[in-house]
């Protein structure tokens, strides 16, 4: 197959760069934090075992009102971008706000 004086290398890397930044994880951490983030879901899907307990105690203790963290943290996952969002929470392990 022709390359057209590109190696194999820089051919693949000038095709992945043409293709935009996406996050794989985080629209579903979003809606978990939305909807059911009283169960702090969205925080065991991130891999943060220490802190979905955390949030779990905090909305046994507050009768459920410590979950307006996680929803607000749903909407922030929203309004940040992929690369963002991947930068701080799945690369940078930063478990809460």
């Amino acid at each position: 197959m022709e390359n057209y004086g590109y190696t194999k290398t820089e051919y693949n890397q000038n095709q992945q760069n043409n293709i935009p930044y996406r996050s794989e994880k985080k629209i579903p951490a979003a809606i978990l934090g939305i909807l059911v983030g009283w169960l702090a879901l969205n925080k065991f899907y991130l891999g943060y075992t220490k802190e979905g307990i955390i949030q779990l105690v905090l909305n046994i203790i507050t009768f459920g009102a410590a979950s307006i963290i996680p929803f607000i943290e749903g909407i922030l996952y929203l309004f940040m971008s992929d690369k963002q969002f991947d930068d701080t929470y799945v690369y940078g392990k930063k478990g809460w706000l």
